[in-house]
């Protein structure tokens, strides 16, 4: 459980730093306590994306993951905070990524950032 927590808490972060630098990606909201609890809303919709539907797209596309020697994974993770754009807007989230450059580099800076935040932050369970 406390794995989970993890993780989801530093998805959130990853996707707050990308809001935070990429005009395309955009949370909406009155408060700052609102904007919070949509970032680990979409965290978890993002987590869900990512354990669901990433995984078939990587088999689906190991040819080309071979091709361009693992640089076809930035575009599997634009399409994947594309994907969870989508879905938040269908879940009445106020998270929306304008189009594929920005979720391409807001991809990258989610990566980047949740890497950091998983070396920082204790993963292991009790």
């Amino acid at each position: 459980m406390k794995r989970f927590v993890v993780k989801t808490l530093a998805n959130a972060v990853a996707l707050g730093v990308a809001v935070w630098l990429i005009s395309g990606i955009t949370l909406t909201g009155t408060s700052t306590g609102r904007k919070v609890l949509t970032l680990v809303l979409v965290a978890l919709v993002f987590g869900v994306v990512n354990w669901l539907v990433k995984p078939i797209v990587k088999v689906l596309s190991f040819p080309l993951f071979v091709l361009t020697l693992g640089l076809f994974t930035l575009v599997v993770n634009a399409l994947m905070l594309l994907l969870t754009s989508w879905l938040a807007g269908r879940l009445h989230l106020a998270f929306h990524v304008s189009g594929f450059w920005a979720a391409l580099i807001g991809g990258l800076i989610v990566s980047v950032v949740a890497w950091a935040m998983h070396m920082v932050l204790p993963d292991e369970d009790d």
